[in-house]
């Protein structure tokens, strides 16, 4: 049954947290290196991504963004998605920014009067 819990597991998502790992960064050479062994094709992305105690996905993702960094596929480059979250970062605080100096203002025009 797709989604079941295992066999003495409460539930799924109790299940879920239990087996979690870490969250871990890597380098964007060592990133480069697996997306090479990848593309040799001496080994699957599954064999990689075991060799090397990464998961299935993560390995996949940086292959398919290699893909598109290398305009072999459609979608955001790296340093677009990266100019993309400093706008968003920037957006955020942009309205913080304008609160400060709606008060300034006010504290201003009231010591002038």
């Amino acid at each position: 049954m797709r989604g079941s819990a295992p066999e003495g597991c409460p539930s799924w998502r109790a299940w879920g947290r239990r087996s979690l790992r870490p969250r871990r960064s890597f380098t964007a050479e060592f990133k480069a290196e697996i997306v090479e062994l990848c593309r040799r094709g001496d080994r699957s992305v599954g064999q990689v991504a075991k060799d090397f105690d990464l998961t299935e996905t993560a390995v996949r993702l940086w292959v398919s963004q290699a893909e598109v960094d290398a305009g072999e596929r459609d979608g955001l480059t790296s340093s677009e998605r990266e100019e993309l979250a400093a706008l968003r970062r920037e957006n955020r605080r942009l309205p913080e920014d304008v609160e400060v100096l709606k008060r300034a203002t006010a504290f201003f025009v009231k010591e002038t009067r």
